[in-house]
């Protein structure tokens, strides 16, 4: 029998390219798909394009206030019915068609919590392709806490981890990708990476977040983000984990989070965590500009 795929998208103004992204996961191969759709406050005219897919019993969608992408995608998780399988979609990128199969095939039937993510393809806004950003993800849970690096676009997970990632809603989400990512690598969940893009990953001047800036824009980015942080991303989102899943995981993840959360207080453990080879991450740049705000304690 074929897998059920509980597939989540949220619009914002996705006029331009939602006909295309909705065709390329109703035309999935091998597993049944369940669109269900959440509007986040659009004024385009992606309200009639929904209600025309939804007229045909090809998706169900529903409108809501605007509350940004992550609130957006967890509350269509929280009211998702019980399935196999789910995964998130943006509005305005492709899929291959053998992108959920795929997803259901690593993961399998297994009653674990389980999640898998894949390499993406970079397009411009005519699907032709375009230089992608490889990732090579070492899979650590310190690595997770350091490196922003997964696209939700790419991600499927089982029911198992769906309960788990709804026993608690984060007062600070900085994006949903990063925080399920997070949680499935501090409760040591079964992941899977695969190296191969199911996705055409489309770079469009409307992108909320996107790959493929310029390599200035890149570093002024970066610069900004470790120089003049205010947000402290990660050191929030770890006290986040902290509070909603300490119980759950293993003991050296348990020892971990809290060398990273008693460090922003403890200059002598700062200096410790420096050079705590638990936090070591695929990309050096990443791992530099982590360091350095750990002198500047703005991590």
């Amino acid at each position: 029998m074929r897998p059920i795929v509980c597939t989540l998208m949220s619009t914002y103004n996705g006029e331009e390219f939602l006909h295309e992204q909705i065709d390329s996961i109703l035309s999935q191969e091998d597993v049944q798909v369940r669109l269900i759709v959440r509007d986040d406050g659009s004024s385009d005219k992606t309200l009639s394009i929904l209600e025309k897919y939804q007229t045909q019993n090809q998706l169900r969608y529903s409108q809501g206030e605007n509350i940004g992408p992550a609130r957006s995608f967890i509350k269509l998780l929280q009211e998702a019915p019980k399935t196999d399988f789910y995964a998130f979609s943006d509005q305005d990128d492709f899929w291959l068609s053998n992108k959920l199969r795929t997803a259901t095939e690593f993961i399998g039937e297994s009653a674990l919590p389980a999640l898998y993510y894949c390499q993406t393809q970079i397009v411009d806004k005519r699907l032709s392709l375009r230089p992608s950003v490889k990732i090579n993800p070492i899979g650590t849970f310190g690595e997770a806490l350091i490196y922003q690096f997964i696209g939700g676009c790419t991600m499927v997970f089982n029911d198992a981890l769906r309960n788990i990632i709804l026993e608690y809603i984060p007062q600070y989400l900085p994006m949903h990708d990063i925080w399920i990512y997070d949680i499935a690598m501090a409760i040591d969940a079964n992941i899977y990476f695969d190296s191969v893009p199911h996705i055409l990953y489309r770079q469009h001047n409307h992108n909320v977040i996107g790959q493929g800036y310029s390599q200035w824009k890149e570093w002024k980015r970066r610069i900004r983000r470790v120089i003049l942080n205010r947000e402290h991303l990660r050191y929030k989102v770890g006290v986040e984990l902290m509070k909603g899943y300490y119980q759950m995981m293993p003991p050296e993840n348990q020892d971990l989070i809290q060398t990273f959360i008693e460090a922003k207080h403890n200059f002598k453990k700062r200096i410790s965590l420096m050079t705590d080879k638990r936090f070591k991450c695929s990309d050096e740049q990443t791992y530099q500009k982590f360091v350095l705000s750990i002198l500047l304690n703005t991590y």
